[in-house]
């Protein structure tokens, strides 16, 4: 499977832990939502600065997530 996601602003918290959740699709068209506790990429990718800055990009979460409680339990 492949999907495709934006970040967006939406923060929950995920058994202590805070999760960004962050929105996309699959390849076939069906809406998905991610809960990204960490996200990095290998200390000698020459493009590390480029990835840090594209990283603080988020947008506004879609009605549907900005409804999700700020507080989960799994």
């Amino acid at each position: 499977m492949r999907i495709s996601l934006e970040s967006t602003t939406k923060i929950v918290e995920l058994n202590g832990v805070p999760a960004r959740i962050w929105e996309g699709t699959t390849e076939s068209g069906i809406p998905v939502h991610c809960y990204i506790t960490r996200i990095g990429v290998d200390e000698n990718e020459p493009r590390q600065h480029e990835f840090e800055c594209e990283l603080l990009q988020m947008r506004a979460p879609s009605p549907e997530v900005a409804a999700i409680p700020i507080r989960l339990i799994l």
